[in-house]
């Protein structure tokens, strides 16, 4: 379960969360049960050649967010099986009908942080010119003498520490903006779950994102999230709603 605790703790990736929307489950059939893990909601799924752990990845889902579960995979059979993100399937139930819940899948996230790294490098481009350009009128004053008389001056010292500390300021900022994209890009790598064959016995898993469901005024949502390893279908009820309701 190393992985499974691995991907669990990695709840960055889920968003920064304040109060918001707690989680529960619904075993639907004898082959679940609802367990608590860590002081947190989880539902064991076991199908004929597979078994599923799922819980959310942070105690509280972000209100109107996306659901970040994380989900560990272990295959009980004799023969490789596939597992495949896009086999997975999430449904929400409001007002008599079905509504699909997308899959975010990792290379969409990984786009989305390549979208947010030029974003974040075309604001840190502007905050190094203006940095840039402060410096470059650097060293220049005014003074106005006793009796009056005014007058302009230039001090080359005082100008060459302003385009130095810009230099490094300006530096050290590229640099930031670099760090955080590469740190990202890591763990969504470290952390999503990814299309994975599973040897006999082995674990795996990972954080699976979705869509946001639909509001409901403050109500529960109830929605299902259907996982396939193999030739096992594992059916998975989801509530979730405010604290309490």
């Amino acid at each position: 379960m190393r992985i499974f605790m691995m991907a669990a703790a990695c709840a960055a990736l889920a968003g920064c969360m304040t109060a918001g929307e707690t989680v529960s489950f619904k075993a639907s059939n004898p082959q679940q049960q609802a367990l608590m893990r860590d002081g947190q909601r989880a539902l064991v799924s076991r199908q004929k050649t597979s078994l599923v752990l799922v819980r959310p990845a942070a105690r509280q889902m972000q209100t109107n967010g996306r659901p970040v579960f994380v989900v560990g995979i272990n295959n009980l059979g004799k023969q490789p099986v596939d597992f495949r993100v896009g086999q997975v399937e999430a449904v929400q139930h409001a007002a008599g009908s079905d509504f699909e819940m997308k899959v975010v899948t990792y290379e969409m996230l990984v786009q989305e942080e390549r979208n947010r790294q030029v974003a974040a490098a075309l604001l840190t481009g502007l905050a190094a010119g203006a940095n840039a350009y402060s410096a470059a009128n650097a060293g220049h004053g005014s003074y106005t003498t006793p009796s009056g008389r005014t007058g302009t001056f230039y001090s080359p010292t005082a100008a060459a520490i302003a385009q130095n500390n810009a230099a490094v300021q300006n530096e050290a900022m590229i640099a930031a903006t670099v760090e955080t994209g590469q740190r990202n890009m890591a763990a969504l790598e470290q952390s999503v779950i990814k299309d994975n064959t599973l040897m006999p016995g082995e674990w795996y898993g990972g954080q699976l994102h979705l869509a946001p469901p639909t509001n409901q005024g403050g109500a529960q949502k109830s929605y299902t999230i259907v996982i396939t390893v193999g030739p096992d279908r594992h059916v998975i009820d989801v509530a979730q709603g405010p604290p309490g309701v």
